[in-house]
């Protein structure tokens, strides 16, 4: 008896061939010939568009019996001439493998640049390519972007099992950027290691990471992604400058705190999406393929890439498990169940809520009448022969993933794992009762996966429908529009119900409200007119006190200010004439070895603090207070002579 694992391979073979499209009807005629491909082919496709034929009948092939190379060696050894068994080509040809072709996006700064290889290339001649594209030396390339572990020059593109489309980046830090005009003044901060800590809003969890100046925010980023499975587009990030508007920009330059910032990132919720967007959002930057005809050029004997079935990449393919076994917390282990998900089958899927069953009881049926809505249960098994066909064509069409998320509260398990099972089980038991428990109990592994829906009533949790994995999308969602009729009928007594007790408990709070107010409106009057005048001298006070603090400032600025120096005098002398908010205009002489400080203390002593005025640059147009304030005059470029102005801060 084949295996799960071969039963799709073999139902992928069967519908390539005999062009059969619906899964149903595939499955029946498989399974009238014991799942044997060759058998059913020829049940489809008799006699003279058969296989494999002889004159007394259908020869048997043992062993992997619809591959090229199996049909090659089946005609290699007959006679040509009077063999007893002829070749004949199927209505579908099946082509022999091609290599297969990998397509790149690298991004430098500012550049694209599209890369075809065949998957036995190396890391190392992607490098070759940029470095003729790019005119880099490959020895100073850091090639990023690969999710998987450490890829040197001599890894061999096939060993990373990469999907046809992928996106990366080119890091050159020991080059110098292309503008140059403040290497000087950002090459300290650019050599400094930054502590961020990132807080992962959903999960409440928080990640110490460290890098250096010179990091780009595009590479925290893609960190992140990896720590928190929440692709870059995805990511609402909180806690970055305002000055922080390109994700090029590196650290030293985004306004961060140093040594430590803090961020807080969570998935950003966005529209339904379309199944052909979703399918262009595999991966960050998708590329358009060379030729219509690369699809079935690089598919194997069936046309199904290296495990690629029902339209699910093959780097997704049992990949890992859904779901940890045994996992202790159930958040945990619903993350792992989105991403594993989303990696498989794609990011048009239905929104899986992160959390407990009992808290997603909470959210669907213990708001307000109005907000309140079903609970979908998915049940997932890596085991049954339906699950990919269920998950790619069913529970990620669009007008499905649309009609969950506005309807639905959508939860998921995985039963693949015995102890998982069991988990489960034992929390029907508890929510829903023993029978409901024991039909999903007897349920068999080819009738997963299941779809249960729930609808929350006063004294129980009710299952209105349990959806099997054989159905199609217009049942499917047939079935899911049955239960909202039935859930708006029961939604709709709950909002009356609801609506006539909060009027009831309105008036008593009206009435409640007035009598308060009656007793204390008097009160409130002299209470206000005793702090309105508490109020004024208060802040008469408060304005004498800055005043004289202000004053005493200025005056111990105006004091500590080294003497001006003479013209005449013998050391290098810079003159700055400073134009105020109001159109004056005051100058002083400063040695141009004295620090820039000493011009923020001479205009403060004026009555204008650095932290209310800017002092401004002329030619080029420059915020100098945001220089450093112990660097010399002559080192910032105020030298000899320079008009600046003031201008009051935001």
């Amino acid at each position: 008896m084949a295996s799960n694992m071969d039963r799709e391979m073999i139902l992928a073979d069967f519908q390539a061939c005999t062009g059969i499209e619906n899964i149903d009807e595939a499955i029946t005629l498989l399974e009238q010939n014991n799942w044997d491909l060759v058998a059913a082919i020829n049940g489809v496709i008799p006699q003279e568009n058969g296989i494999l034929q002889s004159e007394y009948g259908v020869e048997t092939l043992h062993g992997p019996a619809y591959g090229p190379a199996s049909h090659s060696a089946a005609a290699s050894s007959a006679p040509s001439s009077s063999s007893a068994f002829r070749h004949v080509v199927p209505s579908r040809q099946i082509v022999e493998r091609q290599p297969r072709m990998l397509d790149f996006r690298v991004e430098y700064r500012d550049r694209n640049v599209d890369v075809v290889l065949e998957d036995s290339s190396s890391v190392g001649d992607i490098k070759h390519i940029l470095e003729n594209e790019l005119q880099i030396p490959a020895s100073k390339m850091l090639l990023k972007g690969w999710k998987t572990g450490d890829v040197d020059d001599s890894t061999v593109l096939k060993s990373l099992h990469l999907p046809k489309n992928n996106s990366l980046y080119v890091l050159t830090p020991d080059l110098p950027p292309p503008s140059s005009s403040h290497s000087g003044a950002l090459q300290e901060p650019l050599n400094q290691n930054y502590m961020l800590i990132v807080t992962h809003r959903e999960v409440q969890r928080e990640y110490n990471l460290n890098f250096s100046g010179s990091s780009t925010i595009q590479e925290v980023k893609r960190n992140v992604y990896d720590l928190t499975s929440i692709p870059v587009r995805h990511q609402l990030w909180e806690g970055w400058p305002s000055s922080a508007t390109d994700d090029s920009m590196t650290l030293a330059v985004s306004g961060l705190t140093f040594p430590c910032h803090r961020l807080t990132v969570g998935r950003r919720s966005s529209p339904v999406q379309t199944r052909e967007q979703s399918e262009e959002q595999c991966t960050d930057v998708h590329m358009v393929s060379d030729s219509d005809g690369d699809d079935f050029e690089d598919a194997t004997e069936f046309g199904v890439d290296d495990g690629e079935m029902f339209g699910v990449a093959s780097s997704a393919l049992r990949k890992s498990p859904m779901m940890p076994e045994n996992a202790e917390n159930e958040g945990d282990a619903l993350l792992q169940f989105t991403a594993e998900f989303s990696s498989r089958y794609g990011d048009c899927h239905p929104v899986y809520f992160i959390g407990s069953l009992e808290a997603a009881f909470q959210e669907a049926f213990y708001g307000k009448a109005r907000d309140r809505k079903l609970l979908a249960i998915y049940l997932h098994h890596d085991e049954s022969v339906l699950t990919n066909v269920f998950c790619s064509q069913m529970l990620c069409a669009e007008s499905i993933v649309s009609y969950l998320s506005q309807n639905f509260i959508t939860w998921a398990w995985d039963m693949t794992k015995e102890a998982n099972r069991a988990r489960f089980l034992t929390m029907c038991t508890r929510h829903f009762g023993s029978v409901v428990a024991q039909t999903i109990r007897t349920q068999k592994t080819d009738q997963f996966p299941l779809f249960l829906i729930i609808m929350g009533k006063r004294s129980s949790n009710e299952v209105l429908n349990v959806i099997q994995g054989n159905t199609t999308v217009d049942e499917l969602m047939m079935r899911l529009m049955a239960a909202m009729e039935i859930f708006s009928a029961q939604q709709q007594e709950d909002i009356k119900d609801e609506d006539e007790r909060e009027a009831r408990e309105n008036v008593k709070r009206e009435q409640d409200e007035a009598y308060r107010i009656s007793l204390e409106a008097d009160r409130a009057k002299r209470e206000a007119q005793e702090r309105e005048m508490a109020e004024q001298f208060r802040l008469e006070q408060i304005r004498k006190e800055q005043e004289e603090e202000r004053e005493a400032i200025r005056l111990s600025l105006e004091q500590s200010l080294p003497p001006e120096p003479k013209e005449e005098s013998t050391e290098s002398v810079s003159k700055l004439r400073i134009r105020t908010p109001s159109g004056e205009f005051f100058e002083r002489r400063f040695l141009a070895s004295s620090k820039l400080q000493v011009v923020f203390d001479f205009v403060a002593s004026k009555g204008y603090p650095w932290e209310e005025y800017k002092l401004l640059g002329t030619f080029p147009r420059r915020d100098v207070t945001q220089l450093d304030p112990n660097k010399s005059l002559l080192e910032v470029k105020l030298y000899p002579q320079e008009t600046l102005f003031l201008e009051a801060k935001e």
